[in-house]
């Protein structure tokens, strides 16, 4: 299992996702971020993208969408709350 991040390394992790995009929801156990694309295939094609880049960390996101909105939710089940895995998926998202 991964360990839970500390509340330092959270902080740290923020500092460079919060501008991002990036939240702390449900009480710091998961992160939450919304991505607004041109359309349905663009959002669609990067939904594929980010699927196969999770499939490779064995970590998979809770995420819906909508036309050209992917809303996306992190959080490490097994662990109960956020990981250095999400961080990683993250960044990944954003890049």
């Amino acid at each position: 299992m991964t360990d839970l991040l500390t509340a330092e390394e959270l902080d740290t992790a923020m500092a460079e996702l919060a501008p991002l995009g990036w939240t702390v929801v449900e009480d710091g156990i998961a992160l939450s971020r919304q991505f607004k694309f041109a359309d349905f295939p663009t959002a669609l094609g990067w939904m594929v993208r980010m699927g196969v880049h999770a499939e490779k960390l064995n970590h998979h996101p809770d995420w819906t969408n909508v036309y050209n909105r992917v809303d996306v939710r992190l959080s490490t089940h097994d662990a109960g709350g956020l990981t250095a895995l999400d961080v990683k998926l993250a960044r990944k998202m954003s890049a």
